[in-house]
């Protein structure tokens, strides 16, 4: 029974759930979005999301009416798949519509785009296949980009401290728990992270901690420390 956390950014609230995979993702309508549609290809017993992105996500599929595809939403970091800044790895990215062919596709694009809800929607050009859109929230700690996280510190509570909870972990340096909670524990690890890679062990997580922590975890796959 995988267990899905969702951030509120109403309430700056984690809340957990465990659902069965046929279930629907919380906070999306109906059955439009179930569990083994957002995971995915990711095998992880751990999922999470925001409220934003399914209310995105929702006023896309009533816009767009009918069944959309879902190809790729959700992704652990070490599992990869995706660039060392993907919105996937926050859960609030969704790649759409494979197979279901242009018209479809082009339709699903425009609904995305006119919904006005997304951070942002990939231009047609780039993703000739699919449909991309994610609902990316906070300012990214690396200046003169749209993409990237933003900057973390100890009190921070969101699904980019799942990130860094989870790129932490799989590389050896335990925060005791993957909650999107950034404590004591989280701090810890960070700054000896931050020691071993000599950057300035603040316990702060900014532009270039994310740099060298995202580059050394994507893609390398399940390690014995990491935390479910």
């Amino acid at each position: 029974m995988p267990k899905v956390f969702v951030y509120d950014a109403y309430t700056n609230k984690m809340m957990s759930y465990t659902l069965s995979e046929r279930d629907p993702m919380p906070y999306s309508t109906g059955t439009t979005l179930r569990v083994k549609e957002f995971r995915g290809s990711s095998s992880s017993p751990t999922l999470w999301t925001t409220v934003a992105a399914m209310e995105a996500w929702n006023l896309t599929r009533r816009k767009y009416g009918a069944p959309i595809h879902v190809g790729y939403a959700f992704k652990r970091i070490w599992e990869g798949g995706h660039g060392t800044a993907s919105q996937h790895y926050a859960g609030v990215a969704f790649d759409v519509g494979q197979g279901q062919g242009s018209s479809a596709r082009n339709a699903i694009w425009t609904a995305a785009k006119n919904t006005g809800a997304w951070g942002y929607v990939e231009p047609q050009s780039m993703t000739p296949t699919w449909v991309h859109f994610d609902r990316r929230y906070g300012t990214p700690a690396c200046s003169g980009t749209t993409s990237g996280y933003p900057t973390l510190r100890r009190g921070c509570v969101n699904t980019y401290v799942l990130i860094l909870q989870d790129a932490l972990n799989a590389l050896g340096y335990s925060t005791r728990t993957l909650d999107g909670k950034f404590g004591a524990n989280t701090e810890a690890a960070l700054k000896a992270y931050q020691k071993r890679v000599s950057l300035t062990a603040d316990g702060i997580c900014g532009c270039n901690t994310w740099k060298k922590i995202t580059a050394a975890v994507v893609g390398i796959g399940r390690t014995s420390t990491v935390i479910n």
